[in-house]
């Protein structure tokens, strides 16, 4: 792996895509053991310099010298200023809802340009999804020039909180007598914190750009809290987030993250460390003991006991031990650069633990026990865990980021597969500020075969995730000619079509795919998107659906989570069992004609 060179597999191209598919997704996941996606180190530069210049200097400054403390670079001076605290926040939540730090750049799949955000939310014509369709006045799927205004309204009262100075507060000031910094004016998040709800109301992807389910409740309790209130409220907060980011790695998904995840890991070059991470390199290439320990002792363990100490601790040392060991938690999900790119959202809660729980510890008065009301502290408690619960139990109706399920591998996903020559016609899309990824990587030089192997090396990353296995034997299974067609990952897809995706499989879901179906007309067959919701904590099971864009849903059923985590990423025993629940009378594959049985007694398929 160069600087400037990606580090690609040692394949003749041409011959390469001429192979079968399946033999394709073991090559590539084999390379993956020990290269992750071979991205040139540059790359990796380029976010660190981009989390170092705009997340941490242009925000510390910007914060600090709109507060009157500081200089930005004198660290004792604002690191526990709460008014650099919440504009810290704000400004996180701003650079976020304009596109440039999470899922940015390419390793999340936006090539040229690297940005999506604002350059698809501030442009009319463009694909909004709503989240519910009962809510009044959200109808349809186009972004009007209202949802423009918004949108920029959003991000202007954001800076404008930002920007202007702190004004004093009675409860500030009964906590900290000297304090002369005062906080950011309540009236200021008013208007941001509507807009966020009107602009999350009109299109979900505005809102969980901007990452709504954790800074939202922040935001209000900015506005509407006494001091120490909204420091133990914002406690509650990150705990929560942790807590249930480590709840949903109950389960056999997570084991498969780890692996791929270190596997990506750009300053780890020892390949046997890596190697490590699987069974038995290149014959098994399923989670071995040391990752399945990683993933259940460093990473559930840590991130569900960890803040249960943070948020009970009276002890000094044992708290500054907790954040060290939290510090240490972000700043190793940093340094793998996970495909979403998450980093400013790591570095903020590296902060964040520092300021919260050593800035104002327990002991001093800031613990949960002296908050002000019992009954208002419920109320918080219930509503910060209500959506992770219900979205644990039922994930069909909460996204993924709400359901805290970050890098859980319990994940909605899917897989597009078109026709010969039928991507292309994504570029036909209007108002669409990017063409499809393919064809952003040949427009900055690479030769075409060079941009495909690039870009089935995200599938062949899915692969190595359960809900890969069983994603692509439904294609296996509903496309008798799969060598042929062009395969794509539904996440990175989606990052083209709508400016940003998370790992979200309720990005992409059937109101994506019609949208998108509205606007181009693909023909039966042409576009055919294999699709799974996440596994619910209490089942073994997981929902998937097979839809042909120009149809509909065909074909509705369930696979056994183990059985996609007990295969091999490129499925060399052949397809996984599927029980088939619905399937639509008239449905036939692209390339055979089936007539399937019209009773809806479900159908075991291997």
């Amino acid at each position: 792996m160069g600087f400037k060179t990606a580090d690609l597999p040692p394949v003749d191209a041409e011959e390469f895509l001429g192979r079968p598919f399946a033999e394709r997704m073991r090559i590539l996941a084999l390379h993956w053991v020990e290269y992750g996606f071979g991205t040139a180190k540059m790359i990796h530069v380029i976010y660190l310099l981009k989390v170092g210049l705009l997340s941490v200097l242009a925000g510390v400054a910007l914060a600090t010298a709109t507060s009157g403390v500081g200089p930005f670079w004198h660290v004792a001076a604002w690191w526990n200023q709460p008014v650099v605290y919440q504009k810290l926040v704000l400004w996180t939540v701003l650079i976020e809802a304009l596109g440039i730090a999470g899922s940015w750049g390419p390793l999340a799949g936006k090539f040229k340009p690297m940005t999506g955000g604002v350059l698809f939310f501030a442009r009319p014509g463009t694909i909004r999804l709503r989240p519910w369709r009962r809510v009044p006045f959200t109808n349809g799927d186009t972004r009007t020039v209202l949802d423009v205004v918004l949108y920029l309204g959003f991000v202007f009262t954001l800076l404008a909180a930002i920007v202007l100075p702190g004004v004093p507060s009675e409860s500030l000031s009964k906590a900290l007598p000297h304090n002369t910094s005062g906080l950011i004016n309540p009236m200021l998040l008013i208007a941001p914190i509507v807009l966020y709800t009107l602009c999350g109301l009109r299109d979900k992807t505005i809102f969980l750009t901007a990452r709504g389910e954790q800074y939202l409740p922040a935001l209000v309790f900015f506005a509407f809290l006494p001091f120490v209130d909204m420091i133990i409220a914002a406690k509650l907060l990150i705990c929560v987030v942790w807590i249930g980011a480590g709840a949903s790695k109950f389960g056999m998904h997570f084991g498969n993250v780890v692996p791929p995840m270190i596997s990506n890991t750009p300053w780890l070059p020892a390949k046997w460390i890596k190697r490590l991470h699987y069974r038995n390199f290149p014959g098994d290439i399923r989670p071995s003991k040391a990752a399945s320990f990683l993933a259940h002792v460093g990473g559930t363990t840590v991130e569900i006991l960890t803040p249960l100490v943070l948020l009970f601790s009276t002890s000094h040392w044992l708290t500054l031990a907790g954040v060290v060991l939290m510090v240490l938690f972000h700043a190793f999900i940093t340094a793998t650069f996970p495909l979403a790119v998450p980093l400013e959202w790591n570095v903020l809660f590296g902060y964040l633990a520092v300021f919260l729980f050593l800035g104002f510890p327990n002991e001093s008065g800031y613990g949960v026990v002296n908050f002000s009301s019992a009954w208002l502290l419920a109320v918080i408690v219930v509503a910060l865990v209500f959506l992770p619960v219900l979205g644990n139990l039922r994930p069909d109706l909460v996204s993924f980021l709400p359901s805290m399920r970050q890098y859980a591998g319990n994940w909605a996903s899917a897989v597009w597969a078109f026709a010969p020559g039928a991507e292309a016609k994504l570029n036909t899309l209007a108002h669409r500020p990017t063409d499809n990824q393919i064809d952003q990587l040949v427009a900055m030089g690479y030769p075409p075969e060079i941009a495909e192997i690039t870009m089935q090396q995200t599938i062949a990353w899915r692969s190595m995730h359960s809900q890969g296995r069983g994603l692509f034997s439904l294609l296996h299974k509903h496309i008798c000619d799969i060598d042929r067609w062009t395969i794509r990952e539904a996440e990175f897809g989606c990052n083209s079509l709508i400016g940003f995706n998370f790992g979200d499989g309720h990005l992409h879901n059937l109101d994506l795919i019609n949208a998108v179906q509205r606007r181009v007309e693909f023909a039966p067959g042409e576009w055919i998107v294999v699709w799974v919701e996440s596994q619910p904590i209490h089942r073994g099971t997981q929902q998937y659906q097979v839809i042909d864009a120009a149809l509909g849903v065909v074909e509705r059923g369930t696979w056994q989570v183990r059985d996609a985590v007990e295969a091999q990423p490129w499925l060399p025993d052949g397809p996984i069992p599927h029980v088939v629940t619905w399937r639509r009378a008239d449905y036939a594959t692209p390339v055979q004609v089936r007539q399937p049985p019209r009773d809806a007694v479900p159908q075991t398929v291997s």
